[in-house]
């Protein structure tokens, strides 16, 4: 992957969590002895040179305290949990002008490689794609976004599952919420959105409906390991991703 300083990275990591029954931020639970966020860090950094944004939000000096010991980013902070499309939002601002294109990552998937997130962004600049999502396929793909293709297997769109039609929640190709988009692009679809839907929530997937409806390129990456977008969202997900972090079977 080349011209990485033309890589901005944003790290969603303002949630609550209050699934994990903790009253830590769910990023700073631990896998394989050290934090989530820390994992996906890990990764961020290798994907872009050197403009990494971290948004923060639940407990967001606790967050930033455990980051900066290790890290050297920039923080965004969400004042109010409104969706992922509001949090990317708020961390626009703090990327360099050099920034042409933005991988959005997860700070729950403590198992994303490197090597796979530089693969979306290597179609992604090749295709001259608009936005390029990382998507997988899952045996049980119940509580993820479904990717909708039409007839020529384009992507037009992801549809959230509390708003998915019975036949669109049959859909097993699932949006693991990593996006790389063209900045600018970005920038203007972010300022359209709107929070109608069944969480009143600004929702980052939005944006691939008016890149599609707009006739931009988009395009997916099919993933090939499930378990590397694992979101961890309680306390089970957590022992899973730990098994899975020491290479054993779950």
């Amino acid at each position: 992957m080349d011209n990485c300083e033309e890589i901005g990275v944003v790290v969603l990591a303002a949630g609550k969590g209050t699934r994990m029954q903790s009253d830590k931020a769910k990023v700073l639970h631990c896998v394989g002895g050290r934090t989530m966020l820390s994992h996906v860090l890990d990764c961020a950094v290798k994907v872009s040179c050197d403009n990494v944004v971290v948004v923060v939000g639940h407990q967001a000096q606790r967050v930033k305290d455990a980051v900066n010991k290790t890290f050297q980013v920039s923080f965004a902070l969400q004042s109010q949990l409104l969706g992922t499309g509001d949090a990317v939002r708020a961390a626009l601002p703090f990327f360099k002008s050099k920034v042409k294109h933005v991988v959005v990552l997860c700070g729950d998937t403590p198992l994303v490689r490197a090597r796979t997130v530089k693969g979306l962004v290597d179609v992604h600049r090749h295709s001259q794609n608009k936005l390029t999502v990382l998507a997988v396929d899952l045996d049980d793909p119940s509580g993820y976004g479904r990717i909708i293709l039409d007839d020529e297997n384009r992507l037009v769109s992801i549809r959230e599952e509390v708003d998915a039609s019975t036949d669109e929640k049959k859909i097993t190709l699932v949006n693991s919420g990593i996006y790389c988009v063209e900045r600018q692009f970005l920038t203007a679809a972010l300022n359209r959105i709107k929070p109608d839907n069944a969480q009143n929530e600004y929702y980052l997937t939005d944006v691939v409906g008016l890149a599609a409806t707009g006739g931009y390129r988009t395009g997916y990456v099919r993933g090939e390991n499930a378990f590397e977008v694992l979101g961890v969202n309680t306390l089970a997900q957590l022992e899973i991703a730990e098994s899975l972090s020491k290479g054993e079977d779950v």
